[in-house]
Formats: C-alpha cells, sequence, structure tokens
C-alpha cells in the first residue's frame, strides 16, 4: 500500500521536474530569480511572512501605546 503512495508522489514529482530543470539551466535570469533557486524556497516563504509578522507586532505596540495616551488624557479630563 506505502509503494502505491510513495509511486503516486514520485509521478508528480517526474511531471514537474523538467519544467523546473529548464527554467534553471537554459535561459538568463535576473539575480531574483536566481537567488530563489540558490536557497531553498520554503526559506524564502518563511523570511517574508516573518516580515509581515514583524510589522504587525509593531503596528499593533505602536496603536496600544496611542490608545494608553488617549485613555490618560480622558482621565484627566474628568478630574478637571
Amino acid at each position: 500500500m506505502q509503494e502505491d503512495s510513495v509511486a503516486s508522489v514520485d509521478t508528480l514529482t517526474e511531471a514537474y521536474s523538467d519544467q523546473w530543470a529548464g527554467a534553471a539551466s537554459g535561459e538568463e535570469t535576473n539575480a531574483f530569480i536566481q537567488f530563489m533557486s540558490s536557497n531553498d524556497l520554503i526559506f524564502v516563504v518563511l523570511g517574508v511572512s516573518l516580515i509581515i509578522w514583524l510589522v504587525l507586532i509593531f503596528f499593533l505596540f505602536k496603536v496600544d501605546r496611542k490608545v494608553s495616551e488617549l485613555e490618560q488624557e480622558i482621565q484627566n479630563s474628568k478630574k478637571s
């Protein structure tokens, strides 16, 4: 049973391996495509997602600080 599932995965690999091999070997590519093909693509995806998460965290802290300042202003205006 496992050999059948491995064989089906292998047929997918064989179907797309020619396209990847042809793109990397014969054609001239720009620096970005060369960079992505030289490294595993998963690391590029992880890097981009890490940048997105860091920007979101920064934005949340910035908004939280502004909301805290507004809350203090409201409390100060109620006391006065």
